[in-house]
């Protein structure tokens, strides 16, 4: 009779041992990873980086508590941008955020499944990242920053509201001299 207890004992232990790891995966959500593209070097995206976190923040996603983030920057050309968004469709990210055109047309190349957000100054329709503004179609969404048009625009009309008025160089080096 003790050699069946132990058995049992052992069968039981063992059992628990294999049986242990499946429940520890099964309760503990694996999480999701952010591909991140930029088309600017690591020192020069640091406003924007910090802008991501503090806005993935504010939805509840804290980096390295809930949400793991795979940063991918140039150095110093767009050349290395078509194997960096390769590799977070590899590494299977749950979205890549594209930072710049360079970066938006390698994410848009290497995935039609993975969802891409994209923030850029280009013309998204322009440069061919979504069919319109109301139905951008496929895998892909994001922000345009008008900035560089609005900037031609207020120029324009500068130049219309005030067509005779241009800088007296002779002012500007008088005021320079006297500095």
């Amino acid at each position: 009779m003790p050699d069946m207890r132990r058995r049992e004992f052992i069968t039981l232990i063992g059992g628990a041992a294999a049986a242990w790891p499946l429940a520890a995966r099964a309760q503990q959500k694996a999480m999701p990873v952010v591909g991140y593209l930029s088309s600017l070097g690591q020192a020069v995206s640091v406003q924007f980086d910090d802008a991501f976190r503090r806005g993935l923040s504010q939805m509840g996603y804290v980096e390295g508590q809930n949400v793991s983030i795979e940063y991918r920057w140039i150095s110093d050309s767009y050349d290395p941008l078509p194997a960096m968004a390769a590799y977070l469709v590899q590494r299977q990210v749950a979205v890549i955020c594209a930072l710049g055109p360079p970066a938006v047309l390698a994410a848009k190349a290497a995935t039609t499944s993975i969802p891409i957000v994209f923030v850029t100054g280009a013309d998204p329709i322009k440069f061919g990242f979504v069919a319109s503004f109301n139905q951008p179609g496929g895998n892909i969404t994001g922000i345009w920053i008008v900035s560089t048009v609005l900037a031609e625009k207020r120029l324009q009309l500068m130049r219309e509201l005030l067509p005779k008025a241009m800088p007296d160089s002779r002012a500007t080096n008088r005021s320079t001299a006297s500095a």
